[in-house]
C-alpha cells in the first residue's frame, strides 16, 4: 500500500501493475511540463490519489451523516462523559 503526505495506506494498492492510458490535455501545458522535466505519470498518479481520497472522504461523510448527527444531538443533550473531569 502507499503512504504519501499522510496515511493513504487504505486508499489504493501501490503494488498493482501500471496500465497504459490515453489522455487528452492542453498542448501548451504539456509542452511546459515536458520542458520542466515533470514526470507526467507520477504527477497524475499523485493528483488522482488526492482526488480519490477527497471523494472517499465526502462519500464517508454522506454515508455516516445520520449517525454523526445523532451522536452530536446526544452530546448536546447529555454532554461528554469526561465533562466533569476537565481541569481547564
Amino acid at each position: 500500500m502507499r503512504i504519501r503526505g499522510g496515511d493513504m495506506s487504505f486508499l489504493y494498492n501501490a503494488n498493482s501493475p501500471k496500465k497504459p492510458t490515453n489522455l487528452t490535455i492542453n498542448s501548451d501545458l504539456l509542452t511546459q511540463a515536458k520542458e520542466m522535466k515533470i514526470n507526467l505519470s507520477a504527477t497524475l498518479e499523485n493528483a488522482l490519489a488526492d482526488a480519490v481520497k477527497t471523494k472517499k472522504q465526502e462519500m464517508w461523510k454522506e454515508d455516516n451523516k445520520e449517525a454523526i448527527s445523532s451522536y452530536n444531538e446526544h452530546i448536546t443533550e447529555f454532554g461528554l462523559f469526561s465533562d466533569g473531569l476537565r481541569m481547564f
